[in-house]
């Protein structure tokens, strides 16, 4: 990362989640944090890699054979999803796109773009582990 100045108290630094199939999950995130937002590969070894943007990164970590029994689920006590902001209503409608010709099903399609709500233009998809993952606008 950078040297200079130092972040804000609270400001995000990390998250790190472990998932079913690395590969797999590095394909996904790759074309959605390096392709379709700024992040960058910040680390990568043989059973993880992260992405970087400023000072914040996102880690995705193998989760050990021993552990691989107990799938996701984000209704269960723990993580929801992630949501990252865009800059536009064609951001989300030109992903929303992608989505679809990549086979990545969007989430609450009968209210799409608005199943945050009337003033919330959104779309809502899950990652290969069924992370609930959110790119909404805020205007």
């Amino acid at each position: 990362m950078k040297a200079g100045k130092l972040p804000e108290n609270g400001t995000l630094h990390h998250v790190e989640i472990y998932v079913s199939d690395l590969q797999r999950t590095t394909d996904f995130w790759k074309w959605l944090l390096t392709e379709k937002f700024s992040y960058t590969v910040f680390q990568q070894w043989k059973s993880g890699i992260s992405f970087l943007f400023g000072e914040t990164y996102i880690v995705f970590v193998q989760t050990e054979n021993n552990y691989l029994g107990n799938a996701y689920n984000r209704k269960n006590t723990g993580l929801n999803h992630l949501a990252f902001h865009c800059n536009s209503r064609e951001f989300v409608d030109e992903l929303t796109k992608e989505l679809e010709e990549r086979s990545i099903t969007v989430l609450y399609k009968h209210r799409h773009p608005f199943a945050g709500g009337e003033d919330y233009y959104a779309v809502f998809f899950e990652d290969p582990d069924r992370i609930k993952v959110e790119v909404v606008v805020t205007e």
